[in-house]
């Protein structure tokens, strides 16, 4: 009888510099495993790579270089962030084809292109929330949010002063939700926009 259970995503992970990068890396592991995902030991067995950077001192910018190098030569997909990160012209100069490029303590970006690049995992039977999420919506339509907050102070609206400055989602993240939304038997048509 073939096994209902999907394979588990892996992910390999890669630390380098100072104990701040270090509680960096164990809040990213800590989020992969509790979304579901594995650590691989291996490139080789990896469906991709995340590697914390340190971007310090000179010796440590090639280290990172150097790590990022070879885990594009060994596995190919690669995502970086910590300190060099934040050096992003530096890291796409050397290496273009890294999938993704975030700062230090960017948990939520990283986590934000590992889903872009490798959909959580979602088990039935031990998910407590489905992959749309709890909706209080009929089954065959929901809203999808692209943005929140507004730029324009006008008079007569108080929407600035309670949601604030206009912010936009990242646009992998949007379609992440409406994939799921759509998977989950939601209509696929448009309906009427209004401001937030």
């Amino acid at each position: 009888m073939p096994s209902l259970k999907h394979p588990v995503p892996k992910i390999g992970f890669i630390s380098l510099g100072c104990p701040k990068a270090l509680v960096d890396s164990e809040q990213i592991l800590t989020q992969l495993r509790a979304e579901g995902y594995d650590i691989s030991p291996t490139y080789a067995d990896a469906d991709l790579v995340v590697i914390n950077t340190c971007g310090f001192i000179d010796s440590a910018v090639e280290e990172s270089l150097d790590a990022i190098g070879e885990a594009l030569a060994e596995n190919g997909k690669v995502i970086v962030t910590g300190c060099l990160g934040a050096r992003s012209d530096v890291v796409k100069q050397a290496h273009p084809q890294v999938l993704a490029v975030t700062g230090p303590h960017a948990l939520p970006e990283v986590m934000a292109a590992i889903h872009a690049h490798l959909p959580q995992p979602h088990d039935p039977y031990t998910s407590l929330i489905p992959p749309q999420g709890i909706r209080l919506t009929p089954r065959h339509y929901a809203y999808v949010k692209i943005s929140e907050g507004c730029n324009h102070r006008c008079t007569f609206c108080i929407i600035p002063s309670m949601r604030g400055d206009l912010v936009s989602r990242p646009v992998n993240q949007i379609m992440q939700e409406a994939e799921n939304l759509l998977a989950a038997g939601v209509s696929g048509k448009a309906g009427p926009s209004k401001p937030a």
